[in-house]
């Protein structure tokens, strides 16, 4: 699966549109972990635990997205964003979407 944040892929020529796909996930902060990220938010420097749950919530994400494309028969996914929105005080949304397609190898 080519999954790209552009619309055309060098190489190829897009022959279908399959449509939508997307992918999302609603993460919770763990409490015990908020106590560690508020004393790293003090010292300064990256807050590990939060940058681990982002990346966990964006890999999950991609992973249903892909499984979205998959289900439709693309060989593709262009046009690839995210998205994050506030849920709750301590939940958000990472959402991914894009276009699903089939591809041809240009000539």
């Amino acid at each position: 699966m080519i999954i790209v944040t552009t619309y055309t892929i060098s190489g190829y020529d897009v022959v279908e549109t399959l449509g939508f796909v997307c992918g999302n996930t609603v993460r919770a902060r763990n409490v015990t972990k908020d106590v560690q990220a508020v004393m790293e938010n003090l010292v300064g420097g990256e807050v590990e635990h939060y940058t681990k749950l982002l990346a966990e919530a964006r890999e999950q994400a991609m992973d249903r997205l892909i499984a979205q494309a998959n289900a439709k028969g693309a060989d593709a996914v262009v046009g690839l964003r995210f998205s994050t929105s506030e849920i709750a005080t301590s939940a958000a949304e990472i959402m991914c979407y894009g276009t699903a397609v089939k591809l041809k190898e240009s000539v």
